[in-house]
């Protein structure tokens, strides 16, 4: 058992912490009060290597382990979870052609994917269908080689700004997850068109919308997978992301974390820094505790799966766990800052603001726990 990362692994995190001190940290309180999205930033993080890092060697991306990728998303996150959300799902949605796709679709989509720069965006959710992924009313429609895409999908991270989708979409409502279908496909098909932009409390520089599909015809070669398959398609997809969202909440707490050392330091009560009373120490410390047992959670869910082994217990851990001590974190924060916390002139609302999403999307913490309690009884 070994806890130290590689020496390829340490330049990897540095790099990343470089751009994300240089790159997202200076930008990151503009766009989240105007809600723009960053797409030159990103752009740049992939053209550092910081982005789509999934593809793998062969097809000309990056290559990185689920663990290298998390190392990188904490770092980045660590600058702005906004940010990093909008970076990261583009391995998120690039993921099902990974995992579902053929030999000939990996090597059009993939080589695409990592020759330019595009965003592509993960779609599942609907109104009435998030945390019940069987509950797809998106309707595919066979029609000659095609299908026929009629429904919508909601909460889609990078909505209006990817060039490429990848869809998940029901043969038969009635069949529940076994008559659901994935497809890869460009955003600019006929029938496709933008919903409103969703006014989000937190994590505003990542775009989340609505995508309507209107009778849009999708060819049978962009389809991953067998007829069916898609529902395996998506498990398959979330097990490898969800310990780069545990990533992600540790990068938000060991900011909250970095800023309240420092703040503690600095200010004064009765004349001494509040660093110096016990009740500010103990809060310190617990947030420090928590941060370093969510990180280990979230490495070693990232290692079993980089080993081939299935992690959905362990990925689900790294989920809740993290993501709840990433709320629990910046909540103390802005208790460390006082009145000062609760303003925009420092940097903890907004760490609060954004943590509180991580335990919603991607699966809420209340099903990582049925996730995890089913694990435990299959055993």
């Amino acid at each position: 058992m070994d806890f130290a990362l590689s020496d390829e692994q340490l330049l990897l995190q540095d790099t990343a912490r470089k751009f994300a001190e240089a790159e997202i940290k200076p930008a990151a309180a503009a766009f989240d009060q105007s809600g723009e999205f960053p797409r030159e930033i990103i752009k740049k993080a992939w053209e550092t290597g910081l982005a789509s890092t999934g593809i793998p060697e062969e097809y000309g991306g990056v290559g990185l382990t689920l663990m290298d990728s998390c190392i990188v998303t904490e770092a980045l996150s660590w600058g702005c979870a906004g940010m990093t959300t909008s970076i990261m799902a583009n391995d998120l949605g690039i993921m099902p052609v990974v995992v579902g796709g053929n030999e000939s679709q990996q090597k059009e989509w993939l080589e695409r994917f990592a020759s330019e720069f595009c965003l592509v965006a993960f779609c599942l959710s609907e109104p009435n269908a998030g945390s019940d992924v069987a509950g797809l009313q998106l309707l595919a429609e066979k029609d000659g080689e095609d299908y026929i895409l009629t429904g919508t999908k909601c909460w889609i991270t990078n909505g209006g700004e990817a060039d490429y989708y990848t869809v998940f979409a029901t043969l038969d409502r009635a069949s529940r997850h076994k008559g659901i279908v994935a497809f890869v496909i460009p955003s600019d098909l006929d029938g496709i068109s933008l919903g409103k932009k969703e006014d989000k409390m937190g994590q505003r520089a990542s775009d989340t919308r609505t995508i309507n599909f209107d009778g849009v015809r999708v060819p049978a070669a962009n389809r991953l997978g067998a007829e069916g398959e898609g529902f395996k398609v998506a498990m398959r997809t979330l097990d490898r992301t969800r310990p780069s969202i545990g990533a992600l909440a540790c990068g938000i707490a060991q900011r909250a974390l970095d800023e309240s050392v420092a703040y503690a330091q600095e200010r004064k009560a009765f004349g001494f820094p509040i660093a110096g009373f016990q009740a500010v120490q103990f809060m310190l410390a617990d947030m420090a505790k928590n941060l370093e047992a969510a990180r280990l959670l979230t490495l070693q869910s990232a290692w079993l799966i980089d080993q081939g082994q299935n992690a959905s217990k362990y990925s689900s851990f790294a989920k809740c766990f993290s993501t709840d001590t990433a709320m629990e974190v910046t909540t103390d924060a802005v208790q460390v800052f006082g009145g000062n916390g609760y303003t925009k002139e420092y940097p903890v609302e907004k760490l609060m603001r954004d943590a509180k999403l991580m335990q919603i999307y991607e699966g809420t913490n209340q099903i990582q726990r049925l996730v995890i309690a089913r694990e435990l009884l299959k055993e």
